[in-house]
């Protein structure tokens, strides 16, 4: 046991050692693998360094040689662009000398037809002209291109004017009358487009203007367009009246046959006509009526085209040129028309003045839209229709004024009276211009208060209204200065009539003629709106003028007396039945009979030609005069029925009361 106890340790520390020994075996020859590798790679390295060496000298070399011979290089590329670039900009002068040549033919044909190419043309010809002003200033190809861009220019222009020229026409008449009508049943209104030239034309004249004014330096292209377009303005309004001329001459309709609507702003209802006066003056008025609306829309038309052709600085003055032949045509028209009322007036003809209200009415309605219009156009251009209102105002007031002193100044002509008592002219002449008012009352206030007639009628202002100008009056004071005009002037008749009353020898007469006068006014303010004007400032004018025609119809029963006088008890002798009278008693009664039958006759006779044209007044008056007389006259017979007077009683008692009452049923009555 012992013997292998200590045996087992030595047997492990040898195996133990040669471990140890392979271990070291196999670590020295690692070792010398890695030396053998190291060594290995360290020439390796040498030779690499070797070669890097031999790479970089090689390197040096070939930059040293490629170098220079890349400048150089360099150099001929920058001389070939050199070349090529001078080789092009020669190529680019020498076509400027060209230019004049190769643009030859087509500025000598013009631009018609190829404005485009023309253009391109004129371009090179600019080019050409700036190049050698910038170059060789001195040269004579610079005049000669120059000499042909003006003839290219001068071209251009002609053809602005030819195009213009050409396609430039009056608007139709219908088209116009369409384009102003307004049909009220219609809420919205389908504007009428007012072509003045074809599109593809349009666009060929802007583009010459823009041309002109960018590169031609040149505005009187501009004077032609305005003198071109001003004429056909004015041709066009012209052919509206020429159409109103030969439409009122063949049909008497001078309006569109396209569209039959009413016209804005026009009376709905005619002037009605003056004593004596045909169509023509209402034709003329409603002409005029159409062509002021016309000129509005051409004008307005006209400017819309112009934005598109004008430069914008040269705009307003360019269509304040356009529009002055046309506008002083107009505003000549209405002076004249102001001249004919001047004339009308002197000549004591105050009706004429009504020809002015549809006219000043539709200028004072359109003046918005007219100013509106002529918005940037010189002053004297917007001050024409304002001043020709004024004119039309100012004589207007004046013939108002002028037609209230002649009802009061009328003289009384006796042959100027009618014979049987009826309405006098003077009155049925008056009545008839202030209906006519009507359709203008605020036209004829507003001329009244332009003349600051307040003053003249004491009609006092309402604070609110209170102002400086006639201009500020509200149209409530204008209606109650109208208001108290009317009343004037039927106070001025009224008087008249009660001077020219007293021409008739025969009051009866005077009193029919008075009352057939008042009766015709109070009938006339009632069945139109005058008496709705007139009570503004008179509020009892109805009762006021029934006491007037009754006061006459008193007055007239008054001449009966005459007769009826006969039938009283004023003489009547007292007697009793069964006595006899005395002679003078009989003679009482018989005088009575006759006084009553004279009278009768007389009367009838003469009032059978007198004249009341108002039947409910006629028969009125018959029926009252029929009461009173027959039952006078019954009265009378009945207490004469017993007495016996005269051996010839049918010699008195001529008339049985049914007679007497158709004798009275016949007055008034010319075809008796």
């Amino acid at each position: 046991m012992g013997i292998l106890s200590r045996m087992i340790p030595t047997e492990d520390a040898s195996a133990r050692k040669r471990e140890i020994e392979e271990k070291l075996k196999q670590e020295q020859e690692t070792l010398s693998f890695i030396r053998e590798n190291l060594e290995k790679s360290d020439q390796l390295t040498k030779g690499m360094v070797s070669i890097l060496s031999s790479f970089e000298s090689r390197l040096m070399q070939l930059e040293n040689s490629i170098i220079p011979v890349h400048k150089q290089t360099e150099n001929l590329q920058r001389l070939q662009d050199n070349v090529d670039k001078t080789l092009s900009c020669m190529d680019h002068v020498i076509s400027y000398y060209h230019v004049a040549k190769d643009t030859d033919r087509i500025i000598r044909e013009g631009p018609t037809g190829r404005l485009d190419e023309y253009l391109a043309c004129i371009a090179k010809i600019q080019k050409a002209v700036e190049y050698f002003q910038d170059n060789n200033p001195d040269s004579p190809e610079l005049n000669t291109v120059k000499a042909r861009f003006e003839k290219g220019k001068e071209l251009l222009e002609a053809e602005f004017r030819n195009l213009l020229t050409r396609y430039s026409k009056p608007v139709p008449p219908i088209l116009i009358l369409d384009a102003i009508s307004v049909d009220e049943e219609l809420e919205v209104q389908e504007e009428v487009v007012l072509e003045h030239l074809p599109e593809a034309v349009l666009q060929d004249i802007i583009c010459i203007a823009g041309w002109l004014v960018e590169y031609g330096r040149n505005q009187d292209f501009m004077n032609v367009y305005f003198q071109i377009r001003s004429n056909q303005l004015d041709r066009s309004i012209k052919g509206l009246k020429e159409h109103f001329r030969k439409s009122s001459a063949s049909s008497g309709v001078p309006y569109s046959p396209a569209v039959q609507t009413k016209r804005k702003d026009t009376p709905t209802k005619k002037v009605p006509k003056r004593p004596g006066k045909d169509d023509v003056l209402d034709i003329e008025i409603d002409s005029y009526i159409h062509c002021i609306s016309a000129f509005v829309k051409l004008a307005q038309s006209e400017y819309a085209l112009l934005l598109e052709i004008i430069p914008e600085h040269h705009q307003k003055k360019t269509f304040d040129s356009l529009i002055q032949e046309a506008l002083d045509n107009l505003m000549l028209e209405g002076d004249n028309i102001v001249s004919a009322a001047r004339r009308a007036i002197m000549r004591h003809d105050y009706s004429a003045v009504l020809t002015i209200f549809p006219i000043l009415r539709h200028l004072k309605m359109n003046k918005s839209e007219f100013d509106s219009t002529l918005q940037g156009t010189a002053a004297s251009t917007k001050n024409k229709l304002p001043t020709l209102i004024t004119s039309m105002e100012t004589i207007g007031a004046k013939a108002l004024e002028e037609f209230a002193d002649s009802i009061k100044n009328d003289p009384d002509k006796e042959y100027n009276m009618p014979k049987d008592g009826t309405v006098h002219e003077l009155t049925s002449n008056a009545i008839l211009f202030l209906q006519q008012l009507l359709d203008f009352q605020e036209t004829a206030g507003a001329m009244l208060a332009s003349q600051v007639l307040g003053d003249t009628y004491n009609i006092p202002l309402d604070p609110r209204e209170s102002s400086s100008s006639a201009s500020s009056y509200t149209s409530e004071f204008n209606k109650r200065l109208l208001s108290t005009y009317i009343c004037k002037v039927l106070g001025n008749l009224q008087l008249n009539l009660l001077s020219k009353s007293k021409v008739y020898e025969d009051a009866a007469l005077s009193a029919i003629f008075l009352h057939n006068n008042y009766n015709y006014i109070l009938k006339s303010l009632e069945k139109s709106e005058l008496i709705q004007l007139v009570t503004v400032t008179q509020k009892r004018a109805e009762s006021l003028y029934r006491e007037l025609i009754e006061q006459q119809i008193i007055s007239y029963k008054s001449s009966w007396f005459k007769v009826t006088e006969h039938l009283s008890e004023k003489n009547m002798p007292v007697f009793q039945p069964g006595t006899k009278l005395k002679d003078k008693e009989r003679q009482i009664i018989k005088d009575k009979f006759k006084g009553f039958n004279d009278g009768l006759e007389e009367l009838c006779k003469t009032q059978k030609g007198w004249a009341i044209p108002d039947k409910e007044q006629r028969d009125f008056i018959r029926r009252s005069q029929k009461t009173v007389v027959s039952e006078a006259y019954r009265a009378f017979l009945q207490r004469c029925a017993n007495i016996s007077f005269t051996k010839n009683p049918e010699k008195y008692h001529k008339y049985h009361p049914e007679h007497v009452e158709e004798m009275i049923e016949k007055l008034f009555d010319t075809s008796a």
